[in-house]
């Protein structure tokens, strides 16, 4: 489902590529990206749509888990942000234990920790097909998660995201990513964003990090 702040309500403000960036690659290229993150050690899934991509999480995630999210259009547009608010899965929520606190500096201690919980979902914004996983943003609230903290990491991702190599994400992300979070960044908080931190996932040794590729344009 689309949002407020999917990138096709954006684009033309953020005056960006969307041809160029947004795109759906063949099925070659989507197969050669699987292999790639596979031998990179990551798990992957390809689905069909957005309703396959939340199943998909529902199967991940056990019950009574710790559950966090990163800030992340695409869990919106999977329906995820919503299922998670509903309270009906069985999971410990602990973005909603953040949102809940009203003292400022006690609910950013509360997000720093929250960084470390069993299963922590977000988005990337550009997966290669060389297989690495690109995040990035402004404060790291996100990101620190990707590196170490988090015990699971599942990472829900659009095709629309996947570039051929690893300087193609880096150059996605600063001509396209971050031209439309700054509007959005504009929009909901009042000001402005900025690739601060970026983190780049290129292999795992251990089996920590899942990803669900989905065959449709999610995020950016």
């Amino acid at each position: 489902m689309r949002t407020q702040y999917s990138a096709e309500n954006l684009l033309s403000e953020a005056k960006v590529d969307g041809d160029k960036w947004n795109r759906i690659p063949s099925d070659e290229e989507i197969g050669a990206t699987v292999s790639a993150l596979e031998k990179n050690g990551f798990k992957v899934f390809v689905v069909g749509d957005e309703h396959e991509a939340l199943e998909q999480v529902k199967k991940i995630i056990p019950n009574g888990a710790e559950v966090m999210t990163g800030s992340s259009t695409t869990l919106a547009e999977i329906g995820f942000v919503d299922y998670l608010k509903e309270g009906k899965h069985g999971w410990e929520n602990l973005h909603g234990k953040v949102l809940a606190e009203s003292d400022m500096a006690k609910q950013g201690e509360l997000r720093r920790k929250a960084v470390t919980a069993e299963y922590f979902l977000a988005s990337a914004n550009a997966v290669s097909q060389t297989g690495e996983i690109f995040a990035c943003d402004a404060s790291g609230s996100r990101v620190g998660a990707f590196l170490f903290a988090a015990k699971n990491l599942v990472i829900v991702a659009g095709v629309n995201k996947i570039v051929p190599s690893l300087n193609e994400a880096l150059e996605r992300i600063r001509q396209f990513v971050f031209p439309l979070e700054n509007v959005r960044a504009q929009k909901v908080y009042g000001m402005g964003s900025y690739p601060a931190k970026i983190a780049i996932l290129a292999r795992e040794f251990q089996p920590r990090t899942t990803v669900i590729l989905v065959k449709r344009k999610l995020g950016y």
